[in-house]
């Protein structure tokens, strides 16, 4: 099975865009691990307004990566690196494509599609680079996700810059009524 791996920049305030949309604030004056992190990934998950701010650049943002899963229901594919994946078949289409063998799965953004990721727990590992900056309002990460989500801190790494990583994995739920068992001692029930 592939992981998919959510990987964003984030402010401490917790946006992932400035009011404009923008993403100009993230740091790029060094790798921050994303040369090791290409290396392990061959595929995107990406939501349709994400999307169109790479459309036409796919080979020049991403050239290591040899597809693009997109969500929408309205964009017509245009790279041949691009393919739809519509609502009505995020279900069939995602599970298959996780459940093929290969590198990991950059679950690029946006916020909306995220939060489907995480309400579905398909999210595998989430890579998030916090910013020592505050935007005071953007786009938030973690928008209109339905359920609490308990994480995993599996580790952190902090750069000169005041750039802290956070590794997280969901947290696995464990299935409490496997331990309903009933148990009889002479003729009367015992829970």
């Amino acid at each position: 099975m592939r992981k998919t791996v959510l990987n964003l920049a984030m402010s401490l305030d917790g946006f992932i865009e400035d009011v404009n949309g923008g993403y100009d604030w993230c740091f790029t004056d060094q790798d921050y691990g994303m040369a090791e992190f290409f290396g392990n990934t061959n595929t995107i998950f990406i939501g349709r307004r994400s999307y169109e701010l790479i459309a036409g650049s796919e080979d020049e943002y991403f050239p290591a990566i040899e597809k693009i899963y997109v969500f929408s229901d309205t964009l017509q594919p245009a790279h041949h690196k691009v393919e739809v994946i519509t609502s009505s078949e995020f279900d069939v289409k995602v599970n298959a494509i996780l459940e093929d063998t290969g590198p990991n799965i950059w679950l690029f953004g946006g916020a909306s599609l995220i939060s489907t990721f995480l309400d579905k727990r398909l999210i595998t590992e989430m890579l998030i680079s916090v910013h020592p900056l505050i935007l005071g309002a953007g786009k938030p990460l973690f928008q209109d996700v339905k359920n609490m989500v308990d994480l995993m801190l599996m580790d952190t790494k902090s750069y000169d810059t005041g750039l802290v990583q956070l590794k997280y994995i969901l947290k696995p739920i464990f299935d409490h009524s496997v331990l309903d068992v009933k148990f009889v001692n002479s003729g009367e029930d015992i829970y």
